[in-house]
């Protein structure tokens, strides 16, 4: 038996420092043992060395990547490729993961577990060869089209469905419906089990462990902390959460098994979801806002799930209150990567924009991002949905949302190279040697790519519909969405309501800025020849003669820089994208455009040759909705917001801002208010979303020459947030060169 000896209580804030301190031990110990890490942190804690195994695979961007696994998982396999495919095989494998995963406590955090396997390299097999699309690869490798078969979660489970009814009731529910849905039902019902099944195995293994740390533990309060941490764990193994800290670890639970299975992030509205429980708590006169705090801020800490705050609810009503700030609080507090967006609209309330600007400010670290509500909305209404659905739409990704548990929609998956296409119709028109060259004949050509691109895209996407839920189905979000375990039909397959699938473009700087180019010096002032321009981007601008063409392409006025013909360009190709995308006629499911492509960048321009706008050969195509970096000398914040208000596709998706900020601006008078105006203006005119970024150039720069010397350098790179040192050379240069450019 222990004596309680003498030591000092600790705070929850001394507590939070020491989590955030082994949180950068366990980064930079990632850094060390993964390598570059181009995505959100993910809250991925390295296993034990005994437990850990290295497997080293060349990623698609020709980098070798380090993927570290639990060692000691015995996968079933049910295909001659050594692979495992469909509900039952998919299931047993993850229940397996789960019971060889290890168990993972830290005594100064409220909540148990993290995720240890890197889920990269779970499934290495991939798609299911028998399921055949050769027939569609010809076009799709033309294209170079990210065409989504395969590709896996990216919707929003309802987390209110298991906060209500916890593992116990969904298992009920599993068994409830199985003999109703017959026979082809029971592969679907068996891999939902195993999953469940799984999970509470881990729990349970997780508050054993608990209840043995909290007898070695000395010191009282963190003993005390292990103690709690043990029954309450032992509680959710079959039971609905009643507290806040108790709905707080069923959803890092769920959140890090649903990373676990498919990297799922997911979260949906984050202070919904933990008002009941905090409101309950706070009456019954046992949690008070600190205590609210840092059981939030130790869920953060779990994992870096997409979350909303504030906003309408379907009437109409705002959703702010006080759950809201005190997420807030805790990002505040916490002070490492998070996924948090807040909303911005005419009803919701305004400390809420102007509380996320100011951690901008204090932190430097990217987030929260801002979400122009209103809009969306706006759009979805105009794509069909009514108005009381469409104001349940919650963000749950980098830049997309989803309504939770109702819908099935691919974001972020799917995306069409609209420079790509560019470059097909350009090299077409000139193949047809007795063809008039014209900007007109070229605009009509890559306009009929488009819609070719969009319609081979449309039938990858009915080809996944078809056959995702015999290849990896989506068992983990399945559990929480409404009709899946009713129907005992996977998401993919008809289980939810609603089938509104994503498609973005990417590169449209590049091709509005090439358009414009070609117009002005080809056809306008004839100082260069259609022939020659194709010799300068065959040879990537090579000579004396190539560089100064380069720099007279790159010369011409760019889109965004306002009222030029490169402006007018992005309207035209955005709204020709979105009317074919609206129009393209699908089986069953609705389609969506939106402006946007992540990492996808650096992939897809490495593919590409030069291009009229004087992009060399394998540089990276420019980000989303933004114009390319540099494209006013002055490079006023508020072109950029006008420009990208601009091109909103309107429909319901996305066409995020990338906005950086010096951190001098804070030093100005009323320098928050100033920015959050520049948000609502930006919100009022068009807009979607807004990803913004408050960092030193100096600092960062430094950081890029050397990443050891800011080890907790956070960024937003895009529509996440990351440790600087964490991202890969590539990676780095993208926020550099926006930073140099825009800064």
């Amino acid at each position: 038996m222990f004596y309680d000896v003498p030591v000092n209580e600790l705070t929850y804030k001394e507590r939070l420092n020491a989590l955030r301190a082994t949180k950068l031990q366990q980064t930079q110990e990632k850094q060390r043992v993964i390598g570059s890490m181009d995505h959100d942190d993910w809250a991925l804690v390295l296993p034990p060395p005994s437990k850990r195994k290295i497997v080293q695979a060349i990623s698609g961007s020709g980098v070798q990547i380090n993927d570290c696994l639990i060692e000691g998982v015995n996968l079933i396999t049910n295909h001659a490729n050594g692979g495992f495919y469909g509900p039952e095989a998919c299931g047993e494998n993850f229940r397996r993961l789960l019971d060889a995963h290890p168990t993972y406590i830290d005594a100064h955090c409220s909540l148990a577990g993290a995720v240890m396997a890197n889920f990269t390299s779970y499934r290495s097999q991939g798609w299911n060869p028998d399921f055949d699309y050769s027939f569609l690869h010809a076009e799709q490798e033309q294209y170079q089209l990210a065409h989504g078969i395969g590709g896996a979660q990216h919707f929003c489970p309802d987390l209110n469905i298991g906060l209500s009814l916890g593992w116990g009731g969904i298992l009920e529910q599993i068994r409830r419906y199985r003999p109703l849905n017959g026979v082809e039902a029971e592969p679907f019902y068996r891999g939902l089990e195993a999953v469940v099944n799984g999970i509470q195995s881990w729990i349970r293994r997780h508050a054993q462990e608990a209840r043995r740390l909290a007898a070695q533990e000395r010191h009282p309060q963190l003993r005390a902390n292990l103690e709690e941490m043990a029954e309450i764990n032992t509680w959710l193994i079959t039971q609905p959460p009643q507290t806040l800290r108790e709905a707080c670890q069923w959803m890092a639970w769920y959140l890090m098994a649903a990373r676990m299975y498919n990297g799922s992030g997911a979260l949906g509205r984050l202070d919904l979801l933990l008002t009941p429980f905090y409101a309950r708590d706070v009456a019954a006169g046992k949690l008070s806002d600190e205590e609210a705090t840092f059981h939030i801020a130790c869920l953060l800490l779990k994992d870096t799930g997409y979350a909303q705050l504030g906003g309408p609810d379907s009437d109409g009503h705002d959703v702010t209150n006080r759950v809201s700030y005190l997420v807030l609080d805790a990002i505040d507090a916490l002070q490492i990567p998070a996924n948090i967006g807040v909303c911005v609209g005419d009803i919701v309330d305004p400390g809420l924009l102007r509380r996320g600007v100011e951690l901008q400010f204090k932190h430097k670290m990217g987030f929260p991002k801002f979400l122009g509500i209103d809009r969306t909305i706006e759009g979805l209404v105009a794509h069909g949905f009514d108005l009381e659905t469409a104001r349940t739409r919650a963000y749950a990704g980098c830049h997309w949302s989803a309504f939770p548990g109702r819908e099935y929609t691919m974001n972020d998956i799917v995306k069409i190279n609209f420079l790509t296409l560019f470059d097909v119709a350009l090299r077409d028109m000139m193949a047809q040697r007795h063809a008039p060259y014209s900007i007109e004949e070229l605009w009509l050509r890559f306009r009929n790519h488009l819609a070719r691109a969009i319609e081979v895209t449309a039938e990858g996407m009915a080809f996944h519909l078809a056959h995702m839920h015999d290849v990896f189905p989506e068992l983990v979000l399945d559990l929480l969405c409404y009709g899946t375990i009713e129907q005992g039909k996977d998401a993919t397959h008809g289980g939810v309501e609603f089938y509104n699938l994503g498609i973005d473009g990417a590169g449209l700087a590049n091709v509005a800025d090439a358009f414009a180019a070609i117009e002005q010096r080809i056809e306008q002032e004839h100082l260069l020849t259609w022939e020659k321009l194709m010799h300068y981007l065959d040879t990537d601008w090579a000579g004396p003669d190539g560089k100064h063409a380069r720099l007279m392409m790159r010369a011409v006025a760019r889109y965004g820089a306002g009222n030029t013909a490169a402006d007018r360009w992005a309207k035209r190709v955005v709204k020709s994208f979105t009317e074919l995308v609206q129009n393209q006629p699908t089986d069953g499911f609705q389609l969506t455009p939106g402006l946007f492509s992540w990492a996808s960048t650096i992939a897809m321009g490495r593919k590409l040759c030069a291009t009229p706008d004087g992009r060399h050969a394998g540089e990276a195509i420019a980000h989303g909705a933004n114009p390319s970096p540099g494209f006013r000398q002055d490079g006023a914040t508020t072109a950029l917001a006008v420009a990208i208000a601009s091109v909103q596709p309107g429909l319901g998706n996305a066409a995020p801002m990338q906005l950086e900020l010096d951190p001098g601006l804070a030093h100005e008078e009323d320098s928050v208010e100033k920015v959050a105006s520049l948000i609502r203006t930006h919100f009022d005119l068009g807009g979607t979303q807004i990803n913004l970024n408050v960092l030193d150039k100096q600092k960062v720069l430094e950081a890029h020459k050397d990443p050891s010397k800011y080890p907790d350098l956070i960024v937003r790179v895009t529509g996440f947030s990351a440790y600087f040192a964490s991202l890969s050379p590539e990676f780095r240069k993208l926020v550099v060169d926006r930073i140099i450019a825009e800064g």
